[in-house]
């Protein structure tokens, strides 16, 4: 162990008494100015990682301007962070931040809760030993600084790019990741099965988990923190408090202070001292017997609740022995919770209370931020927020717009939204109907029931939730509204391909589980025009529940009218375009690549026709019976898995006897497997859902083989 530490240039100690990967002692002539892109490939932190993203990009398009990180430069894993001192640790901290700030500012991502979570991240890896001891994230937002951390730095530009780093925690993408975040709500349940296999096991790695104020308002983490109460297994919550606030109203909540006092309260109750203390009291009133444990622990529990902010005795409540606040940004207090509670060997759950700002900056790097966005003509605001005043019209702003004239005409209209985020389009009937709208955040099961209570209260709510957190309240759709025939009317965003955020939102299951319930009405908009008419079809149907979806996006034309929306008829199609020897039935936004598709055929001679279904239940079986007759080859088009609406259409022309003679029929739909993120148009082509595809198919099917495969070469 004996080596004399060596002094680098940039002030890091540089002595290493471990050995890392095969590797004897580092010293600081080990470490590059740079990251090395031939040492990527086989580095162990990047295990498997470059296979799944293909070739590196050019260093130059990384590192535009690249502002000096001496500290981070030589930083290659998290074992790198061990050596050093507070003051290092405090200084790697402000050139992540400002790695962040230069580098995800040119990819127009949002990263203020990375750039809130810097700190942590830092104190984390500092007293932990991933990837043996489990660190679990929920939120994607906030792992940037822990994929810079664990050997992704060089990549970070490519976030959310096809071939590149994904925007959430990836096991296929780092063994530092050792599960999927980026949905919500899902760590503190699969961290406390990763407890559980340990302890069955027996092993010894510790299983931390990270969430946020978001998080905290979805069940199944209420649920998780009970069932981890109950087991008592040892596991460390981290509550990245944001907000200042536990409670959901967070502008009318009291903000959290961080002083002093709280902050020798929480070393005090983080301390092995103190724990065995408390362990040792339990006993001895135990033994004492009359009521004296029972006792001693309320005294306990409102001691602790006085000292606490307001909520922290409902974890108390559910089993975790909260510590907190900590003050998020002081790596000190930090280090020093994390490793007094990471040296204790049995501990039970505990939940970290942590205070972080989202718009942390150091001034220094605000400064060099803010000359580089000037230089480039951007405000600083675009930097953390991404304000756009070019903002394009989308179908969001058509739904809510729509609504609204609704609302206007129609008083018993209410909205109920849930999800990650709201849409900025909804604040727009939130101004104008504040005691009409009702925002709960991350609890899908709670807005769907709550929906229905609001219909059998004699009102009429628009359930508006996007497609891939839709599935979270599928028992509760089900239960709760469709067996009881309750008019609920479900608008299902974000449906289809959600280009940047890849398999983890996208939408591509709601026309299947919608589509097979009994009493549902399901339909879907193919333009701005049909969205605002399926406003108006909704808001009339009183006797059944009813959804409609719609894609995350720009509306086909950007300068539509606006005006009042007419109800459709119920199970009613049309047709667009009219030929003779080809049918395109698309359904929703899968309509216009039908159109487009109608186009490149039309110059090759063929006369298509194009119909949009615009309702996958009830089927249009008029439009279906004149389709079959008059056209040698049917093709349905969605932006749907198996099961949707081609699988409602064959279940009726095959009954009907369509299948039976001269016709083809096929399907498009998206293909069995997830689609990694990449852009919108890049995904469509990988589904096999443009324009282009849709006419490949159909001149396969004519025979015309090889013009199809140039189509699509």
């Amino acid at each position: 162990m004996g080596t004399a530490p060596t002094q680098c240039p940039s002030g890091i100690t540089a002595n290493f008494h471990a050995k890392f990967d095969n590797r004897t002692e580092f010293s600081c002539s080990s470490f590059p100015s740079t990251l090395n892109l031939s040492k990527l490939n086989s580095h162990p932190t990047s295990k498997g990682l470059v296979n799944k993203i293909g070739s590196l990009p050019d260093i130059d398009d990384l590192f535009w301007e690249k502002v000096p990180t001496p500290i981070l430069d030589v930083v290659e894993n998290p074992t790198h962070l061990k050596s050093l001192s507070i003051k290092e640790l405090k200084l790697l901290a402000d050139e992540i931040r400002l790695e962040l700030s230069s580098t995800m500012s040119k990819t127009q991502r949002s990263f203020k809760a990375s750039l809130a979570a810097v700190e942590l991240t830092v104190a984390l890896h500092y007293v932990f030993h991933a990837p043996v001891d489990k660190i679990l994230w929920d939120a994607g937002e906030q792992t940037y600084a822990h994929k810079i951390l664990t050997g992704r730095r060089i990549l970070m530009p490519t976030l959310r790019q096809k071939n590149g780093l994904s925007g959430y925690t990836s096991r296929t993408e780092s063994e530092y990741d050792p599960f999927g975040a980026g949905h919500g709500c899902n760590s503190i349940s699969a961290g406390l099965g990763m407890a559980v296999a340990r302890d069955i096991k027996g092993k010894r790695e510790r299983v931390v988990t990270v969430i946020n104020n978001t998080t905290t308002m979805a069940g199944q983490v209420y649920e998780a923190m009970s069932n981890a109460g109950y087991l008592d297994s040892n596991l460390v919550v981290i509550l990245n408090d944001s907000r200042h606030c536990l409670h959901p109203k967070i502008e009318e909540g009291p903000k959290t202070s961080i002083n002093a006092l709280s902050s020798t309260l929480s070393r005090l109750q983080s301390s092995k001292s103190f724990r065995k203390f408390r362990e040792a009291a339990k006993d001895v009133t135990k033994r004492i017997g009359m009521g004296m444990h029972e006792l001693a622990a309320k005294v306990d529990e409102y001691a602790r609740g006085m000292m606490g902010p307001l909520g922290s005795t409902l974890f108390e409540e559910l089993g975790l022995y909260y510590i907190g606040p900590v003050d998020g940004h002081k790596l000190e207090d930090l280090i020093c919770v994390l490793q007094e509670v990471a040296s204790l060997d049995s501990m039970g759950p505990v939940l970290i209370h942590v205070i972080t700002e989202e718009n942390q900056c150091s001034e220094d790097n605000q400064k060099k931020v803010t000359v580089e966005k000037q230089q480039e003509g951007l405000s600083l605001n675009d930097i953390y927020f991404f304000s756009n005043d070019d903002h394009c019209r989308t179908y969001s702003d058509c739904l809510v717009e729509a609504l609204v004239m609704e609302a206007e005409k129609e008083k018993d209209i209410v909205v109920v939204h849930a999800g990650i985020d709201m849409d900025p389009s909804l604040k727009l009937f939130q101004e104008r109907f504040s005691d009409r709208f009702f925002d709960v955040g991350m609890a899908e099961q709670h807005a769907v029931t709550f929906s229905a209570g609001l219909s059998c209260g004699g009102l009429k709510p628009f359930c508006i939730i996007p497609s891939a957190f839709l599935q979270r309240a599928y028992d509760q759709v089900v239960h709760d509204v469709d067996r009881q025939r309750i008019p609920v009317r479900f608008v299902i965003t974000s449906a289809g391909l959600v280009g940047s955020d890849g398999p983890l939102q996208c939408g591509a299951f709601d026309i299947t589980f919608m589509s097979c319930l009994p009493n549902m009405i399901v339909m879907a908009a193919s333009d701005e025009d049909e969205l605002i008419d399926m406003v108006a079809t909704a808001t009339r149907i009183d006797d059944r529940p009813v959804c409609f979806r719609y894609p995350r996006g720009a509306l086909v034309r950007t300068d539509y009218p606006i005006h009042g929306g007419s109800a459709l008829e119920i199970g009613t199609g049309k047709v667009l375009v009219e030929g003779k020897d080809v049918a395109l039935l698309g359904y929703g936004a899968m309509v216009q690549n039908c159109l487009k598709a109608q186009a490149l055929l039309s110059k090759l001679g063929i006369n298509v026709t194009v119909a949009d279904a615009r309702f996958c239940k009830p089927l249009d079986i008029k439009l279906l019976r004149w389709l079959c007759s008059n056209h040698d080859i049917l093709i349905t088009v969605e932006e749907g898995s198996v099961g949707g609406f081609g699988s409602h259409v064959a279940q009726f022309i095959a009954l009907d006897g369509q299948l039976d003679g001269r016709l083809k029929w096929r399907p498009i739909v998206l293909p069995d497997n997830y689609i990694e993120h990449a852009s919108p148009k890049e995904q469509l082509a990988l589904a096999g859902l443009t324009g282009h595809h849709i006419a490949a198919t159909t001149l396969s099917l004519l025979g015309r083989t090889r013009e199809a495969l140039l189509l699509i070469c």
